[in-house]
């Protein structure tokens, strides 16, 4: 069984449901609203755990009822959160969720608690990282708590897969030199390569995906949404398409892409199975609604694979 540990997030979601943005100034109606458990790190390990993979979280809640229902929910879901700490000065994170009609949508985070992990916190986790098989993070906690957790990681022989969101113009070189594989969205790629977003694979590889590599970005695989997925890893590259779906909401798309990525990195073999298994996972959580409640088991990607 897969051993992955994540370094992330815990958010609660606030979905507003609206016909579309709002302009400037304006006023518009909430169509309706929803409260869910969410979180880019929370996500992805519960993809990973639903995948069969052994999942150990490390990160922060605020000492509110938030904090208190979010770990029994992991905890339910059969992942370890001896390492999820209680800050006391800190509300657990929350984020509002703008979800418009055609099923896109736009985020707003507060960190809070999560904002608030530290390096002694990864560094009091040794014994679940120096064990892992994978750790996975996200920007949505501090870089050098994420470093921290990565180098002590890949000390031990794991891999380390970050998802460079929120997107900033540059990642830490101290970061980057303990990252083994990134996997961002295309606007997230583009904007790491200080250049404009595109799913175009010949354009991709020409400014993107170069200006990543000169970096020193080791390994990459790209979402492109409707376009599909784009992989540089090691000695494979190409692309993948994208199971098509009615997209419903797309909260927790990417988050399911790398946590399934995770469960299964190193065991099913090449990365266009380990590419397609992801986006197939990927595209039963985007036609339903909801974060972690959208996510797949196994068994229902296991049956949409066979299906296809």
């Amino acid at each position: 069984m897969q051993k992955v540990v994540v370094i992330g997030s815990l958010n609660i979601d606030v979905a507003l449901m609206l016909d579309h943005l709002p302009a400037q100034g304006a006023t518009i109606t909430v169509e309706d609203e929803a409260e869910n458990f969410g979180g880019k790190g929370a996500n992805q390990a519960v993809a990973a755990v639903r995948q069969g993979a052994e999942v150990t979280f490390i990160g922060a809640v605020g000492a509110d009822e938030r904090g208190k229902a979010f770990k029994a929910l992991l905890a339910d879901e059969g992942i370890d959160t001896q390492y999820i700490y209680t800050k006391e000065q800190q509300p657990t994170g929350s984020a509002t969720i703008l979800l418009e009609a055609d099923g896109h949508n736009t985020i707003m985070v507060h960190g809070g608690a999560n904002m608030a992990l530290t390096v002694a916190d990864v560094q009091a986790a040794a014994a679940a990282l120096m064990e892992a098989d994978v750790v996975v993070a996200q920007l949505e906690v501090p870089s050098a708590a994420v470093v921290a957790g990565f180098e002590l990681a890949k000390a031990h022989g794991a891999t380390t897969i970050l998802n460079p969101a929120p997107v900033t113009a540059t990642l830490d070189t101290a970061l980057l030199a303990a990252t083994d594989l990134i996997v961002p969205n295309e606007t997230e790629a583009a904007a790491l390569a200080g250049t404009n977003p595109t799913t175009d694979v010949a354009l991709l590889e020409a400014t993107i995906v170069e200006r990543l590599q000169s970096q020193g970005v080791k390994n990459l695989i790209i979402t492109l949404g409707g376009d599909g997925v784009y992989y540089n890893v090691a000695d494979q590259q190409g692309t993948a398409p994208i199971f098509k779906v009615q997209a419903i909401d797309t909260t927790a798309a990417g988050d399911t892409f790398i946590g399934t990525l995770a469960a299964n990195w190193k065991i099913t073999g090449d990365i266009q199975t380990m590419v397609q298994r992801s986006s197939k996972a990927s595209s039963l959580a985007v036609s339903r609604s909801g974060a972690i409640a959208s996510i797949p088991m196994k068994a229902e990607v296991d049956a949409g694979l066979a299906a296809e």
